[in-house]
């Protein structure tokens, strides 16, 4: 089981940064963190299906794009060489490959580092 407080006090201590004052939350699966620029970013981690996730930054809003690393075996994707993992890169059908750890702790480091560079 994915220890979510855990995961939560890592992004609100090193990315408290690029965190807005309202920081993170919890809600039942996924942790919220709420950006600086007023985007979020969410990481889902199922509850039904060992090995599930979903780090998704919602962007549509203020450039029009998303970013998102999951694993969902969506047969679109099938062709990329680390299906089910794959990367959506600045729009739901602009699929690459992801290379995201697949330890979750490591996994929202590497994607908040991530969000980190972007907002630069």
């Amino acid at each position: 089981m994915i220890d979510l407080t855990r995961i939560r006090r890592i992004i609100d201590i090193e990315y408290h940064d690029i965190l807005a004052s309202s920081g993170t939350d919890i809600y039942h699966d996924k942790i919220r963190a709420y950006i600086l620029d007023g985007s979020v970013v969410d990481f889902w981690f199922s509850k039904k299906i060992p090995g599930r996730f979903s780090y998704h930054w919602e962007r549509r809003h203020i450039d029009g794009k998303l970013y998102r690393h999951d694993n969902f075996p969506d047969p679109r994707w099938k062709k990329v060489s680390t299906f089910p993992k794959h990367f959506h890169n600045g729009s739901q059908s602009q699929v690459q490959e992801s290379s995201i750890d697949d330890d979750p702790i490591s996994g929202v480091r590497e994607f908040m580092a991530f969000v980190r560079t972007m907002l630069r």
